[in-house]
């Protein structure tokens, strides 16, 4: 049984930094890309980072581009989301994710809150 375990969230000021880590149990993590996504009260879900651990390419949405870092630890099965410069328009649930190859993902955390207070 597949587990995506997101912790790390909270409430921060604008500019300041918090770090994200997901554990994922139950798969085979080098055949897995990792994701992180957010969603914002009444706002659809979006894209934030992805990491592919076999490769360890990385990729971002634009809005965290330059800002936000996303990592993983191949031996402790976990992805990191470093964000900093934090702005109020990051508040959302964070959700870590996870796909096997190049398919869509099918694996879901339960999400942890960020709040970034102006």
């Amino acid at each position: 049984q597949v587990q995506l375990v997101e912790s790390g969230g909270g409430l921060v000021q604008t500019g300041g930094s918090l770090r994200l880590s997901c554990a994922a149990s139950g798969l085979i993590f080098s055949r897995y890309h990792m994701g992180w996504f957010r969603q914002a009260p009444g706002k659809e879900r979006e894209f934030v980072a992805e990491f592919w651990p076999n490769t360890v390419n990385t990729y971002y949405g634009n809005s965290v581009k330059g800002r936000f870092t996303i990592s993983g630890d191949n031996a402790k099965n976990t992805v990191y989301l470093q964000m900093n410069s934090l702005k109020p328009e990051d508040t959302a649930v964070y959700y870590c994710a996870a796909a096997i190859g190049g398919h869509s993902y099918e694996y879901w955390g339960q999400g942890t809150q960020v709040t970034v207070s102006s």
